[in-house]
């Protein structure tokens, strides 16, 4: 029993029951704590003011409660954060990005919490460590000021240089303002954009810019053009979505001649390029949406490049068509150019163009590998080339290059033992260029710590990638781990460099991710073994997973500490129900755990596209039972339970707060033993949590510490 659980001065919220009842093919569920669900939910979001006053007091109680069970694990936390601080680059910036007579770039300020964009004359130099004087075009930090919440979104600059459109969160919810700043003045204008995702792509004439907005139901759902100067209430429409089970998604071309607009859902997709020297032409469809068909683009100047699925390509290929073609109507199959032909196994993430490269991501077995080929636009074509890393675990980042006709190419390549290196590439001759080695200001060698990438056999056959880091000093005895798992949407975990791992690592600890079944470190057919009616299977792996370990001699049951958030805290309710022994603590953040309510409310405004990624246990009697059977808040239990640390967002407009507030009520009100059962409301941030650099840190060392002390 850790010793955080003894104090019988600490008791627990005991929060009133109300029985509500709704009744599903002929099953009724009941739900006890269902008035948690504030009636003005939506409101309080973007206010949090608003939250009825009952319900407010409840989770500031569980928070009280947690502070005080937590109490005597200040001096560890407040150790833990100077550690992590004392790794931090307080002065941290970014390697300049070249764009014509400007190097843009971002840093921080020494005790800085957020990001200040800058920029500062080229005057011919290559390099851009020409001694130049740097300009702040926006102060994070200023920004943020009087703010209880603020996160930077998008800062862009136009193509003349003249203004500096950026967006910005103030509540955590992820509706993001967008002002365009005169950098002649520095003055923000008053025409400020309410209301969208944070997304920016300039006009060429730098008049205006794109934007999506975000309806009543948190969903984007139409492209706005926005003159500069102007009332925002004039914007004009560029295109809607009705469908309520679609997103939008904008961003504009590496080339700058086009806007892209996705629309999809978990299933389909389809992309329209409107033409940003004349954006309000009506766009262009490039192929219409269709069950099963996935699919981005990215047009050079004349050649349109497409990533897609079609055709059975299920781990992807990339093809390419002339601009032209795509006049009149979409161009059928045989006018497409194979680029990058598939290869089952090998799936193609990632993917940029140049004016006469194109280069990808691809992964294969849990290894990423970048490729790059020279295509003539009017000829032939050479052979694909590998741009070469070496490491038994490694982690590939492109990084954005503003300009369209230089190859070169930007990566940045870890390990998770490593620190970032970022790499300037030339692909005219391969040869690549130091441009920046991320600092430790506290030191770190890492010759001292190892790392490897296992595969575990789960109980169907499936082998399971499972990636370790630890210190090589390490005593050989089984000893505490910390397992991290996901598993959903096809999302690959990042085995890349994380700094603040080694103050777990330093005190003994195993960390290790879980790859399992649901994300999509192995390609499609590893994401869809891991959805639907294929979901439990990312339970079970992550069972198997925590059993390797112990079977390896690393743990054993009662040292491993869980951790996961999203629909990974999900996963985390869903292993606390079946296999509790395991686990000496769990971690859940922002924990998707009241699966069935959720999922069967279509007044929730996430709830239909989520039926792809679950099923529809509305229409689906089979997947209401399916879903009945492993959510996690329908299925707590009789049984002794580790100790929880549970994390909500009072803002977060994905898991809704009242989700992990009913979860702790319920655990406590069911488990034999074990515990403690803590919830930590952050009363002013969203899914994401808390926005400043070190704040964040706050956040980790709290979980650091509570973990440490969950395996003692």
């Amino acid at each position: 029993m850790p010793s955080f659980a003894k104090s019988r001065d600490i008791t627990p919220p005991h929060l009133e029951k109300r029985p509500a009842a709704q009744v599903f093919h002929g099953v009724t569920l009941k739900d006890d704590y269902a008035w948690l669900r504030a009636d003005n939910w939506r409101e309080a979001l973007q206010d949090p003011d608003v939250l009825p006053a009952e319900i407010r007091a409840a989770l500031e109680a569980e928070n009280a409660y947690a502070q005080a069970t937590l109490k005597p694990l200040a001096p560890l936390a407040e150790s833990l954060e100077q550690e992590l601080v004392g790794r931090v680059d307080e002065t941290e910036s970014d390697p300049p990005a070249r764009d014509g007579d400007w190097f843009y770039f971002t840093r921080f300020r020494e005790n800085g919490q957020h990001p200040l964009v800058c920029r500062r004359s080229a005057n011919g130099q290559e390099t851009g460590q020409d001694g130049a004087e740097e300009i702040v075009l926006l102060d994070g930090d200023l920004c943020a000021e009087g703010l209880d919440y603020f996160s930077l979104g998008e800062a862009l600059h136009s193509p003349d240089h003249r203004w500096l459109a950026w967006s910005r969160d103030e509540r955590g919810s992820e509706l993001q303002k967008i002002s365009c700043r005169d950098l002649t003045t520095g003055v923000d204008g008053e025409d400020v954009v309410e209301n969208t995702d944070g997304a920016i792509v300039w006009t060429c004439n730098s008049r205006g810019f794109l934007y999506t907005r975000i309806d009543d139901d948190f969903r984007t759902c139409a492209v706005y053009l926005h003159r500069i100067g102007e009332d925002p209430a004039r914007d004009t429409l560029l295109f809607e979505e009705k469908n309520p089970a679609l997103f939008i998604h904008l961003r504009g071309a590496r080339s700058r001649r086009h806007a892209i607009v996705n629309v999809s859902d978990h299933d389909c997709s389809e992309s329209w390029l409107i033409d940003l020297a004349h954006p309000t032409a009506p766009p262009r469809l490039v192929s219409p949406r269709r069950p099963g068909l996935i699919y981005d683009v990215e047009p050079s100047l004349t050649r349109l490049y497409m990533r897609t699925n079609a055709d059975g390509a299920f781990d992807f290929k990339i093809v390419s068509i002339g601009l032209d073609q795509l006049e009149g109507g979409t161009p059928d199959s045989g006018h497409w150019r194979e680029e990058a032909p598939h290869r089952p196994g090998k799936v193609i993430f990632n993917a940029a163009i140049f004016a006469d490269h194109l280069v990808w991501l691809e992964r294969e077995n849990c290894r990423p590998r970048l490729v790059a080929k020279r295509c003539v636009n009017t000829g032939g074509q050479d052979e694909p080339f590998t741009l070469a890393f070496e490491a038994p675990v490694l982690h590939l980042r492109l990084e954005r290059n503003f300009d369209f006709f230089d190859p070169i190419v930007r990566v940045t390549f870890s390990t998770p033992i490593d620190p970032d290196q970022t790499f300037d590439i030339d692909l005219r001759n391969r040869e690549r260029t130091l441009v920046k080695t991320k600092r430790i200001p506290s030191g770190h060698d890492p010759s001292l710590y190892a790392t490897r990438l296992d595969w575990v056999e789960a109980g169907d056959g499936a082998r399971v990638p499972l990636t370790l880091i630890w210190r090589k000093d390490r005593a050989e005895k089984p000893g505490p781990l910390l397992l991290y798992g996901y598993g959903a949407y096809g999302v690959a975990l990042p085995t890349r460099f994380d700094e603040n791992l080694f103050s777990l690592i330093d005190r003994g600890f195993v960390y290790a991710i879980a790859h399992v079944r649901g994300g999509g470190e192995l390609g499609e057919r590893w994401k869809q073994a891991g959805k639907m009616a294929a979901k439990p299977n990312t339970f079970s792996d992550f069972i198997a997973c925590a059993r390797h370990l112990c079977a390896l001699g690393l743990t054993e049951p009662g040292k491993i500490v869980a951790e996961g958030g999203s629909a990974g805290g999900m996963l985390m309710g869903a292993v606390a129900n079946l296999a509790p022994e395991l686990f000496g603590g769990i971690i859940a953040e922002v924990p998707f755990v009241d699966v069935l309510n959720t999922i069967c409310d279509e007044s929730l405004p996430l709830t239909p596209p989520e039926w792809l990624e679950w099923g529809d246990p509305l229409r689906d009697h089979a997947v209401f039972d399916l879903i009945r059977a492993y959510s996690p808040y329908d299925n707590v239990r009789a049984q002794a339970y580790p100790a929880m640390l549970i994390e909500a967002g009072l803002t977060d407009p994905r898991v809704t707060y009242w989700e992990p507030a009913k979860w702790a009520q319920k655990l406590r009100e069911k488990m034999t033993g074990g515990g403690p059962i803590l919830l930590k409301t952050n009363m002013e941030a969203g899914h994401g949590g808390a926005a400043g650099r070190f704040d964040e840190l706050e956040d980790v060392a709290w979980r650091f510490a509570f973990a440490i002390e969950a395996v003692n």
